[in-house]
């Protein structure tokens, strides 16, 4: 039980609580700390959240963008100290929880979400 109690009281300190809230089909711009050399910057990665999984402390978040037609997949813990911002650039309610659908689609209809 002290264990329990202990882990639980971990994980609020980590917790990042300042995250906006997004959902699956929401288009969103992600700005990581990038460490190059002794320099840090911010890169930015913008497409569509296609999966959450939701996990108290392990909760992550897929996000796909089409990059001179090659789909291109990136997958972000949310709690991650190197995430700086997350903005929320277009909200769509999809009609699935998943879009993994969309892995099919190509050129136009690729940046459609079913349900808009």
């Amino acid at each position: 039980m002290k264990l329990i109690k202990f882990i639980n009281r971990f994980e609020k300190t980590i917790i990042n609580n300042k995250t906006s809230q997004f959902n699956v089909g929401n288009k969103v711009r992600v700005g990581v700390m990038i460490k190059e050399g002794e320099k840090k910057r911010v890169q930015f990665f913008e497409g569509i959240v296609i999966s959450k999984n939701k996990s108290s402390i392990d909760t992550t978040f897929t996000i796909r963008r089409i990059f001179q037609g090659i789909g291109i997949e990136r997958t972000f813990p949310i709690n991650s100290p190197q995430i700086k911002s997350i903005k929320i650039i277009d909200e769509t309610q999809a009609k699935r929880a998943k879009l993994f659908y969309l892995r099919n689609k190509i050129g136009r209809a690729a940046i459609k979400i079913q349900g808009r």
